[in-house]
């Protein structure tokens, strides 16, 4: 147990939002406090936000800031800029280390409020910002935005991030300071013991119909359209077989103008999102662009089949062959033959899932924080020495 520290943490998502950074972030938030340390937390306030707090957050410890809705994604929000806010708070409490989840306005004021105080600062890498551009017209500014990426990023003391893959592909490109901390998965919430027959019924689907399943953003930053084109294929042989879209976004309403053989339940959580998984018989991931993938960790943990590119998550905790069928990126043709592939063969399906599950049983919680827990530590009582544990192997 290291000594107890006084943590915070500036993130521009967090719950009532749901997204795999909020939770993620919630998550962590948690352990900190369970584990003894005072934690703050800076974010905008949300409008499903009741009174002043937020769960385990004390009121003392909860900093709600102005922000404005993210363009093309409804229900997210960015935080505005807050940094002469931030020096009175921080200088009245004054915390033993910045933690900033997100590189948004609030993110940046957040990085200049520590730096202006001498505080330690850390930072987390969660998204390809630079790749989502692509996806939205604005493809001429990655280079832009991969730019102020960096700056943000070296100048924080140390950047987490999730894969010794990513942090291989961020050296390249003049990250500096990069240490792993991997994502775990609550491996009792996610599991197949929540399989449904019920559930499955109400989706059209009989005991012996395949149920192909997706979870995350619809959002063309997901490749969904992939996705699609892998069920329309694998469909023609097995036309009983449905398709099950957990989640919300943009394209939603494109992706059911044609929506014959599907279904789209929306948003999930909890126990809920739990039986989702576990009542499928098929996982489809097809993004390109999440830096892990926290969707893939759960279907591990529902014992579901995947099909995945390799990258992220995939690439980190399955073997191709073995656990699943994990493609190379990023011909969709490769991705549509594996799905359709495996929609046909129960017994290897079988068998990836339960390869699946027990690596998702290697991948707890307690264990991971720990590891960020310890980093942070080190940056408060062995700064000098941050150096040389933040590296990006």
């Amino acid at each position: 147990m290291t000594l107890p520290l006084s943590v915070a943490v500036v993130t521009e998502t967090y719950p009532p939002e749901l997204n795999g950074v909020s939770l993620t972030v919630e998550r962590a938030v948690r352990f900190l406090r369970e584990r003894g340390h005072r934690v703050s937390l800076v974010r905008p306030r949300q409008a499903d936000d009741v009174g002043d707090g937020t769960d385990a957050i004390d009121r003392r410890d909860l900093l709600l800031t102005r922000g404005l809705p993210l363009p093309r994604y409804p229900g997210l929000q960015f935080g505005l800029p807050a940094p002469l806010r931030l020096v009175r708070q921080w200088r009245r409490v004054r915390p033993d280390v910045v933690h900033i989840v997100t590189e948004g306005p609030l993110g940046w004021s957040a990085l200049v409020a520590a730096r202006h105080l001498g505080l330690p600062v850390t930072s987390d890498y969660r998204t390809h910002f630079q790749k989502y551009s692509g996806f939205y017209r604005l493809g001429l500014f990655a280079d832009v935005i991969n730019g102020a990426l960096r700056r943000f990023h070296n100048r924080t003391d140390t950047t987490f991030v999730a894969t010794p893959a990513l942090a291989a592909e961020m050296s390249a490109l003049g990250y500096r300071n990069l240490a792993c901390v991997g994502r775990g998965v609550d491996a009792e919430l996610f599991s197949p013991a929540r399989r449904s027959q019920a559930l499955r019924a109400s989706w059209g689907v009989g005991e012996s119909d395949l149920a192909v399943l997706y979870v995350g953003r619809l959002a063309p930053e997901k490749s969904p359209a992939v996705v699609l084109d892998a069920f329309r294929a694998l469909r023609e042989d097995f036309p009983t077989a449905k398709l099950v879209w957990v989640g919300d976004g943009p394209l939603r309403s494109a992706l059911a103008r044609d929506a014959d053989g599907q279904v789209f339940t929306g948003v999930q959580r909890g126990e809920a999102l739990a039986a989702h998984y576990a009542s499928a018989d098929l996982f489809l991931f097809p993004s390109l662009s999440d830096t892990f993938g926290n969707v893939v960790v759960e279907a591990m943990a529902s014992g579901l089949p995947i099909v995945a590119f390799d990258a992220g998550a995939a690439r980190q905790h399955l073997i191709d062959g073995v656990s699943a069928s994990v493609v190379r990126p990023p011909e969709p043709r490769t991705f549509i033959d594996a799905a359709h592939a495996l929609a046909g063969n129960e017994a290897l399906r079988r068998s990836f899932g339960h390869a699946a599950r027990e690596e998702a049983e290697r991948l707890a919680w307690p264990v991971i924080l720990a590891q960020f827990e310890a980093r942070l530590a080190l940056h408060v009582h062995h700064p000098l020495a941050t150096a040389d544990v933040a590296t990006a192997a």
